[in-house]
Order: C-alpha cells, then structure tokens, then sequence
C-alpha cells in the first residue's frame, strides 16, 4: 500500500496529539531519572545497557515506589486470591441458582485465562507506570497460540484523546519494530524501502504508528473487520505508508490514571507528589557523603616551606620533617560532624515515605496486633487509598474484565449458558483484598446490629423483622464465600417443609400416646391422623 488519504488524516491527528503531550515529557523524564531509572528514556534518548543511576544517592524513594506498586497488585489483583467475580444486574436474576452457578464457572474461566497467560508480570509493570508517571497502558490481544495476550507499554509511545463522557477511546502508539518484523507481521503491504531494508539489514528498527480510535461510519449490520466499532491503522511513520486497517469490536487499550485533574487527560502520580523531596533527599545524600568522605580522608594541612618531597597519605606512608620544629602534617578540621543534615535527611525521608503510604502499608514492629488494631489499619488504608480504588475500578479492572470475558466468549472458551440467562446483564463485583477491606466495615456494622437485637430479644420480638434468608446470603456475598457451597432456595424451602412436617407427626403421636396412657377415648383423635399415628393408636388401644 502506498500513501492515502486515511493515513494523512491520522498522522495529522498525531502531530495534534504529540504537541498536547510535550509539556508531560520533561516531567516524565525527571521523575523517572530519580524513581525509575529503568524507564528513564523519554527525553533522554539512552543506549540499551547503559547506566541509569547516575543522579541517585539514595535508593529509599525507589524502594517506596515499589513498595506501593507491590501492594497494589497484592491488593487488587493478586494472582493467589480471588479478585473478582461476575453478578447479574437485575435483582430478579440473582434467585436463579442455575445462573449464579454458571456464572461462578465463567469467572473460573477467566481466573485460568488471566493465569495462564503473562498477565500478572504485566500488570506489575503497569503499577509502576501508573505511579511514576501517573498514566499506564496496557494492550489487551486476542493471540492465536495463547488466545489472549497482555502487553504494558512505555509511556513513550502513548498518545491519548478522551471522549465526551471524560473516558479515554483514541489511542496512538509510536513505537519501533525491526524491517524483519515489519515484513513478517504485514507482508506485501509495507513500503518498498522496508523491502530493500530488510534484505541489506534486517534487524534496523523503524518508526511504526498504531491509531485506534472509534469508527465514525460504524454499521452494526455488517460483520467484516472493517465495521467494528474501533477502527485499527497501523502504518509507516516516515514514509505514510498505510499497513492495514481492520478493527476491535472492544477498546483493546486499558489506560488507568492515577489521579486526574479536571482540564488534563495525562494523570497525576505519587512521584510526582514527592519528587521536591527526592531531589532534595538527593542532594543532601550527595552533600552528606561528601562531608563523611571528609572526615575520614581530611584534607591535611602542610608547611608552605620545608617540604621537598610528596606527602604520603597510603597506610605506612612515610614523611618526613625537620626535627625541633612544628612542620609538621595535620588534619584540617573542617566540622563534618553535622547532627542537623542527617535530621533533615531523614524529615525528607518520612515525607515521602507518606506520600507512598509506606506506614500504612507495612507491618509495624512490635508485639503482635490485636483484631481491633488490625481493624483500624485496614480502615485507615482503606480512607487512603479508597478514591485511588475507584478510578481503577473504572479504569483499569472493568474494561480489562470485560475485554478478556468478551474475548473468551467470542472463542468459545466458556460453558454453555443457560436459557434463563438470556438476555441478563452481567455486572463485575470486586473482591479483592482491598474490596474485602472496604465491606469489612459494612460486615461489623451487620453484626453489631444483630448483637444489639439479640439484647433486645428478651424483652420484644425484634427478630420478627429480621429477614435471615437473605441475612445469610448477603453475609455469605460480603465474605466471598462461593455459591456452590449454599443451598439454593427451593432445597431449603423442600428440607423445612419436611421438618415441619416430622416435627407435626411427632407431636401428634405424643398426644396420641398421653391420651392412652389417661385411658381416654381416642378414636375421634385416630380418624384425623395419619396412618402413622392410626397404627400407634390402634396399639395403644389394644
């Protein structure tokens, strides 16, 4: 394919794009320098290999930012604890036990997709994005050998535009892919050149864009690649060169933002938040070194005459001096002692230990907690971390749920569905360690309730107005205890009726028996039990 009018339409749009972002690059690149060093290529263009560590002369903001980037994985999407599971919108579909099973088999699935695939070293590298810089991506893919593929790309290479409703459904990506590659991925549709290139040197990289955005000329009716409703341009930077253009029936990007201000697309990060304390951490760590470097290699003070020879400052150096004088060489002292910068090094570091959360996030020192501590832990982390949960649950865990549920139904990965789920809407419920935490709360203030009711019990019928059927489902739902484990309805509905039943027999039969034993006439009493009881009467009588 050559040059077309698609191509200089997007790359127009690029340039549009890529003159939004150029205020966040220097921001990038500085706070990457000194929290990320690995990722530190946005405005610095580096080598592969080369060193990266020049600027930092203390490691404890890295270990912060990792520190979190660890916790938040843990906490929402940890790979050994469930961390979401699928509900039905509608109140009326969640009494179908038949349902909600096979609902509970579809999240499996998922949580085998999520698990077999290179997901969770993925999505740790996005967390370390979304802290450092704020915005993270991560490229969703339906592959043919691993049927779903996760990719987090580098900051560098997104470009974002958001919709009406403030949520992110234009992505640009600017990335580089050998001539060898090019041509193994679109075939006769690059440019000459590429051809040319990859003959003479195969592995020289070149400048690729991928444009998603949605289709404006969608038409539902239609089922080819071309009517999806995003459309996919990939195409050559430099030469125009249009490579292909199908299309994704969802967004295949996943861009969370940290936080958000109102007027800005970019988000926000705690790096950013911290990094006056960092620099300055920085220097005072370099400044520090320098005056312990000082005081245990002084600078020495020497005679200006008399001395001919170098001074040897190596162990079981020699020099000499003139006998009977003062000539001698001394330390100077220069007061590198300095109680107050070592202080307010470590002022800088409890400030952006608090920016990172690193009290709330580690395990105090010291005797074991009690429950209630360990309550209100988890309820200060939650107030902390609570309005960050909610953007990424937006943003990062419900398009990422809803594009690999999409794409195993599309191949046919899931069990076959019910009739009765036909038509039902189905919701994603969070129940991550964190989401845990956040209904604990809710779970305490239940069984406070019914502490104070059973109180109450022996003076008024309180429990009366207790619905415990539903009572212990929705304890059972805010513990994440699995649906298989509960006995649907209508079996606990059949197991009571015959209880009561049992219970109604047995106290006839002790009447029957009572009466016997009183030598009353029991024949009227007879005629209205069940056979049963007939046969004990009759028994009795005789």
């Amino acid at each position: 394919m050559a040059s077309t009018d698609l191509t200089k339409k997007l790359l127009a749009r690029f340039d549009r794009l890529s003159g939004q972002r150029q205020n966040w690059e220097t921001h990038w690149q500085e706070v990457a320098d000194y929290m990320l060093p690995r990722k530190a290529d946005v405005t610095k263009k580096r080598s592969r290999g080369d060193k990266r560590m020049e600027l930092i002369f203390d490691s404890s903001p890295l270990q912060a930012l990792e520190l979190l980037a660890a916790s938040l994985h843990g906490m929402l999407t940890n790979p050994s604890t469930p961390w979401f599971t699928l509900r039905f919108k509608q109140a009326e579909a969640d009494s179908d036990e038949e349902a909600k099973i096979w609902l509970e088999a579809a999240t499996e699935v998922m949580y085998t997709a999520f698990n077999r695939s290179n997901f969770q070293q993925e999505i740790f590298e996005l967390y370390h994005d979304l802290i450092t810089f704020g915005t993270a991506a991560m490229f969703v893919e339906e592959d043919e050998e691993d049927l779903i593929k996760f990719s987090t790309r580098h900051i560098d290479e997104v470009y974002i535009a958001e919709n009406d409703k403030g949520r992110i459904d234009t992505i640009y990506r600017k990335f580089k892919l050998s001539a060898r590659a090019i041509v193994q991925k679109f075939g006769e549709s690059v440019s000459q050149d590429i051809l040319t290139l990859e003959k003479k040197d195969p592995y020289q990289e070149i400048e690729i864009i991928h444009a998603v955005y949605p289709r404006s000329d969608f038409d539902p009716k239609k089922k080819d690649k071309q009517n999806m409703p995003f459309e996919s341009v990939y195409m050559e930077y430099k030469n125009k060169n249009e490579l292909s253009v199908s299309g994704f029936k969802e967004f295949p990007f996943v861009v969370p933002r940290y936080l958000k201000a109102s007027h800005e697309i970019y988000g926000r990060s705690p790096a950013m938040t911290a990094l006056p304390d960092v620099k300055m951490l920085n220097e005072m760590s370099k400044t520090t070194i320098k005056a312990a470097q000082k005081q245990v290699d002084p600078p020495l003070l020497v005679p200006d005459d008399g001395f001919l020879l170098p001074v040897r400052t190596v162990p079981g150096g020699l020099n000499f001096y003139r006998s009977g004088t003062r000539d001698r060489i001394e330390p100077l002292n220069i007061g590198a002692n300095n109680p107050l910068g070592l202080n307010m090094e470590e002022q800088r570091r409890d400030a952006i230990r608090a920016v990172f959360y690193v009290n709330q996030l580690m395990m105090q020192d010291g005797p074991q907690m009690t429950a209630t501590e360990v309550v209100q832990r988890n309820e200060e982390k939650m107030r902390l971390l609570g309005p960050v949960l909610g953007r990424l649950q937006s943003e990062l865990l419900k398009p990422l749920i809803d594009r690999v549920f999409n794409i195993l139904l599309r191949n046919n990965q899931l069990p076959p569905a019910p009739e009765s789920l036909s038509g039902a809407e189905i919701d994603i419920e969070y129940v991550s360690p964190l989401a845990k935490a956040q209904k604990s709360t809710e779970l305490q203030s239940i069984m406070r309730a019914i502490e104070i009711l059973g109180s109450l019990a022996n003076v008024a019928p309180v429990f009366d107005y207790v619905n415990f059927d539903n009572l212990v489902k929705h304890v059972a739902d805010i513990v994440g205890m699995p649906q298989k484990l509960l006995k649907s309805q209508s079996q606990v509905n059949s197991e009571r009726e015959q209880k009561q039943q049992q219970q109604q027999e047995q106290m006839q039969m002790q009447q029957v028996q009572q009466m016997a034993q009183a030598g009353g006439d029991i024949a009227p009493l007879a005629k209205a039990l069940p056979e049963e009881a007939k046969a004990v009467a009759n028994a009795e009588i005789e």
